[in-house]
């Protein structure tokens, strides 16, 4: 690209050259042709008015007399009636330039000049319209080289920022260039560097999010499947694997309701349920792993309680709470119900040490963690209750006691919501 802007500059110079300095060199050589011939014909006439106040006052004129008023390598010849010519000077070989003007005593002056003077000076002028034009060729380069570097030097910069992109590094630049075409350009793979960002970090959000809330629902399902492969029992067999089923069937809506999050966090599937039945689930799934550590969990509060939410985020939910208090908590961890208002709570609180200070309301954020672990469980669950219209707090630090907080209602749909299903 480089060499064809340089290259097409220096064309356009040349052909201006070409035109406008033809030109000027014709002009100029007819100019100093005419003022050549300007210069000899008013020469001859200073002559002749010399020759005639000598002939009215001495009537004598001398080729000494003369050679003092001709000027330059000039040659003169003077012609009196009567009288043989005066010649003054050398007379030029080869072609001249000739002059002649009468006097009044009838006495004639010619005045000879070489043309090569003519052609030394237009020479010269061509000389010096060379050295312009040579200049105009080397500031065009100059030029030319310069705006080259300016368009090829972001050009290649745009080039390597669309090849990061390809890559894999979605940083943005920000860099521009002060030409709005290239500037242009480089706002579009500014904003596809963005959303190529936004779509990784959502993709590796995803994939962390379903590693931490697929790990312990598949370590109880592998255990229900040992307890399968180690009895002979029919009964204990199609018990053990009817859980093994509704086991199965949770890590679906896990996996959909990830999905759909990753999609759109706002996009719930709410109904009524009723939330005994989750809570027992919860508790016959992690009773062995608390009896396994030596500690107990146990539901306390009202019974009989309908929410709204999805039963599989709201497993989730609690699954995230119950782990947390088993793994950063101690001793004993209950789980409380309570009506508030029009809506529904479920505390979850243990025996330990609590939320350390220094972390605070930042216990729900992403890698915050405080204990060494992902630090994805809580932002997750919090996630996954705020997109059916509930929310999860932390109600008390030490000890550290969450609530869930659930809608006993169905939640109004708005016509934006329901814009955003028919669309999808």
């Amino acid at each position: 690209m480089r060499r064809r802007l340089i290259q097409s500059t220096l064309a356009v110079v040349l052909v201006v050259i070409a035109v406008f300095g033809v030109s000027l060199v014709l002009v100029e050589t007819r100019t100093i042709s005419d003022s050549a011939r300007e210069r000899v014909e008013s020469e001859a006439v200073r002559l002749a008015s010399i020759v005639d106040s000598r002939l009215l006052v001495e009537d004598k004129v001398t080729a000494e007399i003369i050679s003092d008023q001709v000027t330059g390598d000039r040659y003169a010849v003077i012609r009196i009636p009567g009288k043989p010519p005066i010649e003054v000077g050398t007379k030029p070989d080869g072609d001249v330039i000739s002059a002649t003007a009468p006097g009044e005593e009838g006495e004639t002056v010619t005045v000879q000049e070489p043309r090569s003077s003519v052609t030394r000076e237009v020479g010269r002028t061509l000389l010096i319209i060379g050295l312009v034009a040579l200049l105009a060729v080397i500031a065009a380069v100059l030029l030319a080289i310069r705006q080259a570097s300016r368009l090829a030097s972001p050009l290649t910069d745009l080039a390597e920022t669309a090849e990061r992109l390809g890559s894999g590094d979605p940083r943005p630049r920000h860099r521009r260039y002060g030409v709005p075409e290239l500037d242009r350009v480089a706002d579009v793979l500014d904003r596809s560097a963005e959303r190529i960002a936004r779509m990784l970090t959502a993709e590796r959000r995803l994939a962390a999010d379903a590693s931490h809330q697929l790990r312990t629902p598949l370590t109880a399902l592998s255990m229900r499947l040992e307890e399968i492969t180690l009895t002979d029992d029919p009964d204990t067999v199609k018990e053990e694997a009817t859980i093994a089923l509704a086991q199965v069937e949770r890590l679906t809506d896990v996996v959909e309701r990830l999905l759909t999050n990753s999609r759109d966090p706002r996009t719930g599937s709410a109904v009524t349920f009723d939330l005994d039945e989750v809570i027992q689930q919860q508790l016959a799934e992690w009773r062995p792993a608390y009896r396994s550590a030596g500690r107990a969990i146990v539901t306390s509060g009202k019974r009989q309680l309908r929410a709204v939410g999805t039963p599989g985020a709201v497993a989730q939910v609690l699954a995230a709470l119950i782990e947390n208090s088993l793994m950063h908590g101690g001793g004993t961890v209950a789980l409380r119900t309570r009506v508030t208002g029009n809506q529904v709570v479920v505390e979850v609180t243990d025996e330990g040490s609590g939320v350390p200070a220094e972390l605070g309301a930042r216990i729900f954020e992403r890698a915050i963690s405080g204990h060494n672990s992902t630090g994805i469980g809580l932002a997750v669950a919090r996630d996954l209750a705020e997109a059916d219209g509930g929310r999860l707090e932390m109600l008390q630090a030490s000890p550290a006691v969450f609530g869930l907080f659930l809608s006993r209602t169905p939640p109004q749909k708005s016509p934006d919501d329901e814009y955003r299903r028919t669309v999808r």
